[in-house]
């Protein structure tokens, strides 16, 4: 062969290489906290591997005051929602029949913000520290009310019921914990401490974050940097 043509076949697989490395590196949309345009990129590459995230994984109940940082917030709800296939709006947790019916809050000192994975931005939906209530009605557990930031995943059941039927409840159950372990291993990743609750009186739930009737709280993830 050619040396010639050698030598542009090997620059022709370093280029694919080099363009391969950009891809990795590039970032999800911005997203925004509390007021709108608080710029806060997510990283679809930050953090470390998958293997070491999970042999770290452990249910942290013991948390700095330390606030999270608006990027931390942001890279936590990508992880539970955010969107990964822009033509199809596919998303990081898999959904029977691609409906979605996960709504993504997170309570903060500040107030309630409500999570949209299509413009990967948080708008507020209360105002006010309610994480005293947000402790009662989980049954008293301190580190809900104690933890910088709790993610709280609510299922809309109807929008799968649509298609599934009487099925469409273990469907959005079955959901939850994917988008629940997203943010768990994604908190690893990021040097936190989580935990998954699911024992609190979900009408409590839903009154303390004031959630619209058809959103029925599901999980509630606490997380912070570990004491």
């Amino acid at each position: 062969m050619d040396t010639s043509l050698i030598l542009l076949m090997v620059l022709g697989s370093l280029l694919v290489v080099a363009s391969m490395g950009c891809e990795d590196a590039n970032q999800a949309p911005p997203a925004s906290t509390g007021s709108e345009g608080d710029a806060s990129p997510a990283n679809a590459n930050g953090g470390m591997g998958l293997a070491d995230a999970l042999a770290q994984r452990r249910s942290v109940r013991s948390f700095k005051a330390d606030a999270l940082s608006a990027e931390q917030i942001a890279q936590l709800c990508w992880a539970a929602q955010g969107v990964t296939g822009e033509r199809m709006g596919l998303r990081t947790a898999p959904s029977a029949g691609a409906l979605y019916p996960l709504e993504c809050y997170v309570v903060t000192a500040d107030g309630v913000d409500h999570y949209d994975p299509g413009s990967n931005t948080l708008s507020r939906h209360l105002e006010g520290d309610v994480r005293g209530g947000l402790q009662a009605a989980a049954l008293g557990q301190r580190f809900v009310g104690g933890a910088p930031a709790t993610f709280v995943l609510c299922g809309v059941v109807t929008r799968t019921a649509a298609k599934y039927g009487p099925r469409a409840e273990r469907y959005v159950w079955i959901e939850a914990g994917h988008a629940g372990q997203n943010i768990l291993l994604q908190a690893v990743a990021l040097g936190l401490g989580a935990v998954p609750v699911g024992a609190f009186d979900d009408a409590r739930v839903a009154e303390v974050l004031q959630l619209p009737p058809d959103h029925a709280p599901l999980y509630l993830i606490p997380v912070g940097a570990a004491r």
